[in-house]
C-alpha cells in the first residue's frame, strides 16, 4: 500500500474541531503534539489514494486560520504493515483499519500533481540545453540514418512534462500554469528549430534517407501512437508508475518531426516540410487532447465550485479546439 504522512499546524483552539472532522475520514493513525503554548502540531498517515479528500476537508475548513499550514510527504515504509493492521480506534487513539479505495482510479494527490509537474516547466538552463543537445543528436541521427542516434535524443529530450503541464492546467483551469506550460513549449519548439535549421543549411539533406522520409508523412498508425503516449504519460505521472520511457514515447511523437521540419526548411524543401509540421501538430494535438481525458477520466478536479466551474468551461474549449484542429488537420491530410 503506498503512503502519504499529512503534517498540519494549527491554533491550540481548533483541536477539538479537527479531531471531529478527522474522525470519519480513512485515517491510518494520528500523532499529535504541543508545539507552542497555543499551536498544535498533528501528523495523520493515510493511504496515498485517500489523500486528496483529506486534503480538500483540511484546506476547506482550517485555510484562514492564523498560522495554518499543511506539509505533504511520502512514505517510504511504515512498521508494521498496514494492510496487516486491524485495530480500532480507542480513547484518544486513532488507529483504524485498513480502508477500501475511494474509487476504481488510485492516484496521488491534486496538489502533490501540482508540484510535481510545476517543475517540469520551469525555464532554466539545463532545459534549454537538454532541448538544445536533443535536437542535435537527433538531427545528426536522422542525417546518418542511424536509429539509435535518434531514440539517445528521444532519451534525453525533456518533451514530457511541459505538455503534461499543460493538459492538467486545462483540466484545473489554472490560466497560470497554462501560461508557463505554452511559454515553455514555444521555447522548446524555438530551441529545437534553430540547430536543425543550421544543420540543414551547412549540411544538405539527401530527402530518401528512410528515417527522414518516415517523418514527412502522416498515417493512423501516428495518430494511434500519440493519443496512447498522451493517456500512458497521464496514467504514469498521477499513479506513481512514471518512467523515463514514457518520456521517450512522447518524445517519439514530437521531437523526430519537428527536427525533420527545421532540416527540410534550412534546404528549402517546403513541400516535405509541411508534411514535417503536419505530422509534428497532429502529434501535439493528440498528445494533450489525450492527456486532458485521461486527468479528467481519473476525477482530477479543482478544490472549490467556483475554480471547478472555470476548469469546466476551460476544459470543454480545450477540448472542442483540440479536436476541431485534429480534424482539421486530418482533413487536409485527406485531400492533399
Amino acid at each position: 500500500m503506498s503512503l502519504r504522512l499529512i503534517e498540519i499546524a494549527l491554533p491550540e483552539v481548533f483541536r477539538k474541531e479537527i479531531a471531529e472532522l478527522l474522525k470519519d475520514q480513512p485515517v491510518l493513525e494520528i500523532w499529535q503534539e504541543t508545539i507552542e503554548e497555543d499551536r498544535i502540531h498533528m501528523k495523520i498517515l493515510v493511504a496515498t489514494e485517500h489523500s486528496e479528500t483529506i486534503l480538500d476537508s483540511l484546506e476547506k475548513r482550517f485555510s484562514k486560520a492564523e498560522g495554518f499550514r499543511i506539509i505533504l510527504l511520502p512514505v517510504e515504509a511504515s512498521i508494521p504493515r498496514p494492510e496487516k493492521e486491524k485495530k480500532q480506534r480507542s480513547g484518544n487513539e486513532w488507529l483504524v483499519e485498513s480502508q477500501k479505495p475511494v474509487s476504481k482510479v488510485i492516484r496521488v494527490s491534486r496538489e502533490e500533481l501540482y508540484y510535481d509537474i510545476k517543475k517540469t516547466i520551469r525555464l532554466t538552463w539545463a532545459y534549454t540545453m537538454m532541448v538544445f543537445f536533443s535536437a542535435v543528436v537527433a538531427s545528426i541521427g536522422i542525417l546518418r540514418n542511424n536509429v539509435v542516434f535518434i531514440i539517445g535524443a528521444m532519451v534525453i529530450a525533456p518533451m514530457l512534462g511541459p505538455n503534461l503541464a499543460l493538459s492538467f492546467a486545462t483540466t484545473l483551469g489554472d490560466v497560470n500554469l497554462i501560461r508557463k506550460a505554452v511559454q515553455a513549449i514555444a521555447i522548446g519548439i524555438l530551441v529545437t528549430l534553430i540547430p536543425s535549421v543550421f544543420i540543414g543549411v551547412f549540411f544538405g539533406i539527401d530527402t530518401n534517407i528512410p528515417q527522414l522520409v518516415f517523418r514527412t508523412e502522416v498515417s493512423l498508425g501516428d495518430v494511434i501512437l500519440a493519443l496512447a503516449a498522451g493517456s500512458a504519460a497521464a496514467i504514469s505521472f498521477t499513479s506513481e508508475l512514471f518512467s523515463a520511457l514514457i518520456g521517450v514515447m512522447v518524445a517519439v511523437a514530437l521531437l523526430p518531426p519537428l527536427v525533420t521540419l527545421g532540416m527540410l526548411a534550412g534546404t528549402g524543401k517546403w513541400d516535405l516540410a509541411l508534411g514535417s509540421l503536419l505530422l509534428f501538430l497532429v502529434n501535439l494535438i493528440c498528445v494533450n487532447l489525450a492527456a486532458i481525458l485521461t486527468f479528467l477520466i481519473q476525477g482530477i478536479r479543482p478544490l472549490t465550485w467556483w475554480e471547478a466551474k472555470k476548469a469546466k468551461k476551460a476544459t470543454q474549449i480545450a477540448i472542442v479546439l483540440w479536436t476541431f484542429l485534429l480534424v482539421a488537420l486530418v482533413t487536409i491530410l485527406i485531400l492533399s
